[in-house]
């Protein structure tokens, strides 16, 4: 920022096997958002290796960047991120569209998830008719659409309230259930309980890295 530089993270040393379901969790300010951008190729690091799959991140122009996030990332967000102007079956296919995927079969892929996350019958409803955990499931099934080998989801209960916090969480474990390697940044304890692994960050280090016993969202639903 002008001349001054902001040291965010400091020497993180950060491995995920396939399979996994981890949360992320520290304060506002310990170096979450940037992990998460790093992980999700909307950041480099400037120094340090970062090894997805057997792939080296590293160097990337824009559009190779982009076609790497196509097709080893699905992103979930807090705020969904749907488009507006566009119903769910159209919002989940939107990937597939930019993998080139011809017209019919992104239709019958996007359609198989939005039935995944139960909302089928809501495939011609735009985002204002949905509510918000819909929404959130819409962005579920997109994220889940291109078949990537993680899912990245930002506070992805953060805009919800409990009880659909947790059905989102059922579904994100059942997800996890079927082999999907899942990363969750969370600021809330009860949803961190309910991922396999729990790694605090503080001050852009990593101060504590765990496995729980998971908590099953379905005993709360």
């Amino acid at each position: 920022m002008g001349s001054n530089s902001l040291h965010v993270l400091k020497g993180i040393d950060f491995n995920v096997k396939e399979g996994e379901l981890v949360s992320i969790m520290g304060s506002s300010g310990s170096g979450k958002s940037t992990l998460l951008n790093i992980l999700g190729m909307l950041d480099e690091a400037d120094q340090g290796s970062y090894i997805l799959g057997d792939v080296p991140i590293k160097n990337l122009n824009e559009k190779v960047a982009a076609q790497y996030r196509n097709k080893f990332l699905g992103f979930i967000f807090q705020s969904f991120n749907l488009i507006n102007y566009k119903n769910a079956l159209d919002n989940v296919s939107m990937p597939l569209y930019y993998q080139g995927i011809k017209r019919k079969e992104r239709t019958d892929k996007a359609m198989h998830y939005l039935e995944k996350v139960g909302l089928a019958d809501w495939a011609t409803h735009l985002p204002s008719e949905l509510s918000g955990g819909q929404k959130q499931r819409v962005a579920i099934a997109r994220a889940l659409a291109s078949d990537p080998k993680v899912l990245l989801a930002d506070e992805p209960t953060g805009a919800l309230d409990t009880a659909t916090s947790y059905e989102v969480m059922d579904l994100i474990q059942g997800i996890n259930e079927e082999g999907k390697t899942i990363l969750v940044v969370t600021h809330e304890p009860d949803i961190a309980e309910m991922t396999k692994r729990i790694v605090n960050l503080k001050d852009g280090r990593i101060i504590d890295d765990r496995p729980v016993n998971q908590v099953l969202a379905k005993a709360h639903v």
